[in-house]
């Protein structure tokens, strides 16, 4: 694909992945309401062929409220949560399936099943990051954010993996060189504030090749990043300031927070995927609307059909030699505490 080509709306992002027909998605614990119209929309549509994953007496009443006939998908049995979440895992693990969806169930209990080093979908030294696209009115191009919804305080060997994921989804949909703006409350590089050195980093890494096919550049500040007004009144000298593909946060909370604030205050339109796994992961929150989970299965849709799951490709010697990531402790991995079940 080349960059002329790049989607500039969720619209047209959706378009483009119902033209390369469906893809086998399991959806753990799909008993919803709202998922089970997506499935329906995204059956008809050409965009999935669905296999649900829960428990059948809670599927089968929903479904047919929805208009989604469970002879146009696969049933298939089991508990609710965890145990459903792992039946859709192993449905991709034996090559049953082509993504994973997030249905009715909490993101940590979620992501536990997903990062389990024994039958979920971890990829060995990868990095498993979230990515938010969002389409903003009076913006001119589709903006991702990352990591807003995974990695709570990375590190700088983490920040380069997220980034490296975030270019590869990018380059995926079809935009050839992202422009990977790294996110801080300033441009310049200030000893006490510690997300402006590692911006420097990145900077430097991405010019000596360890962050490969993107154009990076930090620290930058919000409207530096996204607005060439912006730029041109403090004279930034830069190749990504004002025309920012993708925003790079210091940590989950500010990300959330930027990406939630675009949402519903911004109007923005929003598509959520995990990336650095085995497969694409759809994952939404059980809060968000029919058209995003659309979109963010299309999103899945055409990083599956790019070859995989972005950020799982071979990323350079120099990079794994030198920031060979920590394993992720489940704390580390996602917002919500994992907490057992009272007996």
């Amino acid at each position: 694909m080349t960059s002329q080509q790049s989607p500039k709306t969720l619209t047209s992002l959706v378009a483009r992945a119902r033209a390369t027909g469906p893809v086998r998605v399991a959806v753990a614990d799909a008993a919803q309401e709202v998922v089970l119209a997506t499935m329906r929309r995204a059956k008809e549509e050409g965009l999935a062929e669905p296999h649900l994953v829960g428990p059948r007496a809670d599927i089968e009443p929903l479904a047919a409220a929805a208009g989604l006939g469970l002879d146009s998908a696969c049933l298939h049995d089991s508990g609710a949560d965890a145990d459903a979440a792992r039946v859709a895992v192993r449905l991709v693990r034996e090559g049953k399936a082509d993504v994973v969806m997030k249905g009715n169930l909490h993101t940590d209990v979620f992501m536990r099943v997903l990062l389990d080093a024994e039958s979920g979908l971890r990829v060995p030294d990868q990095r498993v990051s979230h990515l938010f696209q969002l389409e903003v009115p009076g913006h001119e191009r589709l903006i991702g954010i990352t990591d807003a919804a995974i990695n709570i305080a990375p590190d700088l060997a983490a920040k380069a993996q997220i980034c490296q994921n975030a270019v590869d989804a990018f380059r995926a949909i079809g935009v050839d060189k992202p422009r990977a703006a790294v996110l801080s409350a300033v441009e310049t590089v200030t000893a006490s504030i510690g997300s402006t050195l590692d911006a420097a980093s990145l900077t430097l890494m991405a010019r000596r090749g360890q962050i490969t096919g993107a154009l990076v550049d930090g620290p930058l500040a919000f409207g530096n990043a996204v607005s060439p007004l912006a730029v041109a009144e403090k004279g930034i000298v830069s190749d990504v300031a004002g025309c920012a593909d993708i925003l790079l946060v210091p940590d989950l909370v500010s990300g959330n927070m930027l990406a939630k604030a675009l949402e519903y205050l911004g109007r923005a339109k929003a598509a959520a995927v995990a990336l650095g796994l085995a497969a694409p992961v759809v994952l939404t929150s059980r809060a968000d609307t029919e058209e995003t989970r659309i979109a963010s299965l299309a999103l899945a849709s055409l990083l599956w059909r790019s070859g995989g799951a972005p950020g799982t490709t071979e990323m350079g010697e120099e990079l794994h030699r030198t920031l060979r990531p920590a394993p992720m402790a489940d704390a580390d991995c996602h917002p919500l505490p994992l907490t057992k079940a009272k007996k």
